[in-house]
Protein backbone atom coordinates (compact mmCIF):
# COMPACT_ATOMS: atom_id res chain seq x y z
CA UNK A 1 0.00 0.00 0.00
CA UNK A 2 1.43 3.35 -1.25
CA UNK A 3 -0.28 5.60 1.39
CA UNK A 4 -3.59 5.60 2.67
CA UNK A 5 -5.36 7.79 0.41
CA UNK A 6 -4.34 6.37 -2.81
CA UNK A 7 -4.22 2.60 -2.78
CA UNK A 8 -7.18 0.37 -2.65
CA UNK A 9 -6.53 -2.45 -1.23
CA UNK A 10 -8.38 -5.19 -1.04
CA UNK A 11 -8.30 -7.87 2.12
CA UNK A 12 -8.31 -11.87 1.03
CA UNK A 13 -9.83 -13.02 3.74
CA UNK A 14 -13.56 -12.89 4.63
CA UNK A 15 -13.70 -11.66 0.96
CA UNK A 16 -14.34 -7.67 1.79
CA UNK A 17 -12.79 -4.60 0.32
CA UNK A 18 -11.48 -1.33 1.57
CA UNK A 19 -12.04 1.95 -1.19
CA UNK A 20 -10.19 4.52 -0.23
CA UNK A 21 -11.34 7.75 -1.97
CA UNK A 22 -8.89 10.89 -2.42
CA UNK A 23 -10.44 13.75 -2.04
CA UNK A 24 -9.20 17.01 -3.97
CA UNK A 25 -8.28 19.46 -1.46
CA UNK A 26 -7.17 19.15 1.12
CA UNK A 27 -6.15 15.20 1.24
CA UNK A 28 -8.36 13.21 3.07
CA UNK A 29 -9.85 10.05 2.81
CA UNK A 30 -13.73 8.67 2.96
CA UNK A 31 -13.92 4.90 4.09
CA UNK A 32 -16.27 2.62 2.16
CA UNK A 33 -16.23 -1.06 3.12
CA UNK A 34 -18.14 -3.53 0.53
CA UNK A 35 -19.43 -6.48 0.78
CA UNK A 36 -17.73 -9.22 -1.80
CA UNK A 37 -19.67 -12.05 -3.13
CA UNK A 38 -17.83 -14.42 -3.29
CA UNK A 39 -17.48 -14.29 0.74
CA UNK A 40 -20.33 -16.12 2.01
CA UNK A 41 -21.68 -17.51 5.70
CA UNK A 42 -21.63 -15.76 8.91
CA UNK A 43 -18.22 -16.46 9.74
CA UNK A 44 -16.91 -14.70 6.53
CA UNK A 45 -19.00 -11.78 7.22
CA UNK A 46 -17.85 -11.32 10.64
CA UNK A 47 -14.18 -12.09 9.39
CA UNK A 48 -14.92 -9.17 6.43
CA UNK A 49 -16.03 -6.66 9.04
CA UNK A 50 -13.03 -7.06 11.53
CA UNK A 51 -10.68 -7.16 8.45
CA UNK A 52 -12.45 -3.82 7.23
CA UNK A 53 -12.79 -2.30 10.59
CA UNK A 54 -8.73 -2.75 10.89
CA UNK A 55 -8.15 -1.14 7.58
CA UNK A 56 -10.83 1.65 8.40
CA UNK A 57 -8.65 2.51 11.73
CA UNK A 58 -5.81 2.53 9.62
CA UNK A 59 -6.70 4.82 7.10
CA UNK A 60 -7.72 7.08 10.08
CA UNK A 61 -4.67 7.07 11.88
CA UNK A 62 -2.24 7.37 8.73
CA UNK A 63 -4.00 10.35 6.97
CA UNK A 64 -1.65 13.71 6.81
CA UNK A 65 -4.01 16.19 7.58
CA UNK A 66 -5.92 16.94 10.80
CA UNK A 67 -9.62 15.14 11.29
CA UNK A 68 -11.35 18.03 10.09
CA UNK A 69 -9.82 19.01 7.15
CA UNK A 70 -9.83 22.84 5.78
CA UNK A 71 -11.91 21.61 2.38
CA UNK A 72 -14.89 19.61 4.16
CA UNK A 73 -17.60 21.49 6.20
CA UNK A 74 -17.25 21.37 9.90
CA UNK A 75 -19.88 20.17 12.20
CA UNK A 76 -22.69 22.53 14.06
CA UNK A 77 -21.12 24.44 16.87
CA UNK A 78 -21.65 22.27 19.80
CA UNK A 79 -24.60 23.39 22.47
CA UNK A 80 -23.03 22.01 25.19
CA UNK A 81 -23.19 25.04 27.46
CA UNK A 82 -19.72 23.72 28.91
CA UNK A 83 -18.03 23.28 25.77
CA UNK A 84 -15.47 26.03 26.83
CA UNK A 85 -14.67 24.54 29.77
CA UNK A 86 -13.66 20.74 28.33
CA UNK A 87 -10.52 22.15 27.43
CA UNK A 88 -9.58 22.25 30.81
CA UNK A 89 -9.71 18.37 30.75
CA UNK A 90 -9.26 17.37 27.33
CA UNK A 91 -9.10 14.67 25.55
CA UNK A 92 -9.28 11.61 27.72
CA UNK A 93 -7.54 9.07 25.06
CA UNK A 94 -5.94 11.51 22.89
CA UNK A 95 -3.03 10.24 21.09
CA UNK A 96 -0.84 11.65 18.35
CA UNK A 97 -3.46 11.01 15.96
CA UNK A 98 -5.90 13.05 16.65
CA UNK A 99 -7.71 9.92 18.61
CA UNK A 100 -10.89 11.31 20.75
CA UNK A 101 -13.65 10.43 22.56
CA UNK A 102 -15.67 13.38 22.16
CA UNK A 103 -15.65 15.82 19.63
CA UNK A 104 -13.36 18.89 21.82
CA UNK A 105 -15.44 22.02 20.10
CA UNK A 106 -13.61 25.19 21.30
CA UNK A 107 -15.06 27.53 18.63
CA UNK A 108 -15.29 31.15 19.88
CA UNK A 109 -14.20 30.42 22.83
CA UNK A 110 -12.11 33.17 24.80
CA UNK A 111 -9.50 31.72 26.90
CA UNK A 112 -7.43 35.20 27.08
CA UNK A 113 -4.43 35.12 29.45
CA UNK A 114 -5.65 32.06 31.05
CA UNK A 115 -2.34 30.91 32.93
CA UNK A 116 -3.28 27.55 34.81
CA UNK A 117 -6.04 25.51 33.20
CA UNK A 118 -4.44 24.86 29.70
CA UNK A 119 -1.09 23.83 30.77
CA UNK A 120 -0.02 20.21 29.45
CA UNK A 121 -4.09 19.70 28.12
CA UNK A 122 -4.41 17.10 25.34
CA UNK A 123 -6.58 18.81 22.65
CA UNK A 124 -5.71 16.61 19.63
CA UNK A 125 -8.07 17.14 17.12
CA UNK A 126 -9.68 20.46 18.61
CA UNK A 127 -11.64 23.15 16.89
CA UNK A 128 -10.23 26.12 17.31
CA UNK A 129 -11.44 28.12 14.94
CA UNK A 130 -12.27 31.45 15.73
CA UNK A 131 -11.38 31.04 19.33
CA UNK A 132 -9.16 33.41 21.52
CA UNK A 133 -5.88 32.12 23.45
CA UNK A 134 -4.19 35.52 23.80
CA UNK A 135 -1.71 35.66 26.69
CA UNK A 136 -2.92 31.86 27.84
CA UNK A 137 0.19 29.86 29.09
CA UNK A 138 -0.15 26.12 26.49
CA UNK A 139 3.05 25.19 27.81
CA UNK A 140 3.87 21.08 27.05
CA UNK A 141 -0.02 21.41 25.06
CA UNK A 142 -0.31 18.14 22.91
CA UNK A 143 -2.30 19.84 19.82
CA UNK A 144 -2.03 16.85 17.18
CA UNK A 145 -4.27 17.51 14.06
CA UNK A 146 -6.09 20.61 15.60
CA UNK A 147 -7.91 23.24 13.52
CA UNK A 148 -7.20 26.44 14.74
CA UNK A 149 -8.42 28.40 11.41
CA UNK A 150 -8.70 32.20 12.16
CA UNK A 151 -7.78 31.59 15.80
CA UNK A 152 -5.48 34.43 17.57
CA UNK A 153 -2.81 33.47 19.76
CA UNK A 154 -1.15 36.46 20.03
CA UNK A 155 1.40 36.28 23.09
CA UNK A 156 0.24 32.61 24.02
CA UNK A 157 3.23 30.68 25.07
CA UNK A 158 3.77 26.84 23.80
CA UNK A 159 6.95 26.29 25.29
CA UNK A 160 8.09 22.51 25.17
CA UNK A 161 4.31 21.90 23.52
CA UNK A 162 3.94 19.08 20.50
CA UNK A 163 2.17 20.69 17.71
CA UNK A 164 1.61 17.75 15.33
CA UNK A 165 -0.08 18.58 11.44
CA UNK A 166 -2.22 21.65 13.13
CA UNK A 167 -3.69 24.11 10.74
CA UNK A 168 -3.06 27.83 11.69
CA UNK A 169 -4.28 29.14 8.44
CA UNK A 170 -5.24 32.72 8.85
CA UNK A 171 -4.37 32.87 12.76
CA UNK A 172 -2.80 35.51 14.37
CA UNK A 173 0.10 34.20 16.35
CA UNK A 174 2.08 37.70 16.80
CA UNK A 175 4.87 37.40 19.55
CA UNK A 176 3.40 33.55 20.04
CA UNK A 177 6.27 31.70 21.81
CA UNK A 178 7.38 28.08 20.23
CA UNK A 179 9.90 27.59 22.25
CA UNK A 180 11.48 23.87 21.93
CA UNK A 181 8.37 23.01 20.61
CA UNK A 182 7.56 20.46 18.09
CA UNK A 183 6.21 21.61 15.10
CA UNK A 184 5.77 18.66 12.54
CA UNK A 185 3.88 19.14 9.22
CA UNK A 186 1.59 22.32 10.71
CA UNK A 187 0.38 24.75 8.16
CA UNK A 188 0.32 28.89 8.72
CA UNK A 189 -0.95 29.68 5.45
CA UNK A 190 -1.61 33.87 5.50
CA UNK A 191 -0.92 33.50 9.29
CA UNK A 192 -0.03 36.71 11.32
CA UNK A 193 3.67 35.36 12.38
CA UNK A 194 4.94 38.77 13.63
CA UNK A 195 7.78 38.76 16.49
CA UNK A 196 7.18 35.10 16.75
CA UNK A 197 9.52 32.93 18.52
CA UNK A 198 11.12 29.98 17.53
CA UNK A 199 13.88 29.27 19.58
CA UNK A 200 14.75 25.41 19.51
CA UNK A 201 12.00 24.65 17.79
CA UNK A 202 12.21 21.29 16.56
CA UNK A 203 10.59 21.82 12.35
CA UNK A 204 11.49 19.29 9.45
CA UNK A 205 13.01 21.11 6.56
CA UNK A 206 9.89 20.53 4.17
CA UNK A 207 7.70 22.69 6.43
CA UNK A 208 10.56 25.03 7.56
CA UNK A 209 10.86 25.86 3.64
CA UNK A 210 7.05 26.38 4.09
CA UNK A 211 7.12 28.35 7.07
CA UNK A 212 9.57 31.01 5.70
CA UNK A 213 7.64 31.56 2.73
CA UNK A 214 5.04 33.62 4.99
CA UNK A 215 5.96 37.21 4.69
CA UNK A 216 5.01 38.48 8.20
CA UNK A 217 7.77 36.68 9.54
CA UNK A 218 10.58 39.89 10.44
CA UNK A 219 14.06 39.46 10.03
CA UNK A 220 15.06 38.58 13.44
CA UNK A 221 12.87 35.82 13.80
CA UNK A 222 14.14 34.61 10.03
CA UNK A 223 17.50 34.56 11.19
CA UNK A 224 16.16 32.38 14.28
CA UNK A 225 14.94 30.28 11.69
CA UNK A 226 17.67 29.70 9.22
CA UNK A 227 15.33 31.17 6.54
CA UNK A 228 17.10 31.89 3.34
Amino acid sequence: MVSSCLASPAAARGGSALRLQQQQQPRACRVTCLADAGGTGSRAKAAGGFACGLLAAWAVASAPGPVIAAGQRLPPLSTDPNRCQAAFVGNTIGQANGVYDKVLDLRFCDFSNEKDNLKGKTLSAALMSDAKFDGADMTEVVMSKAYAVGASFKGTDFTNAVIDRAVFSKADLEGAIFKNTVLSGSTFEDANLKDVSFEDTLIGYIDLQKLCRNTSINEDTRLELGCR
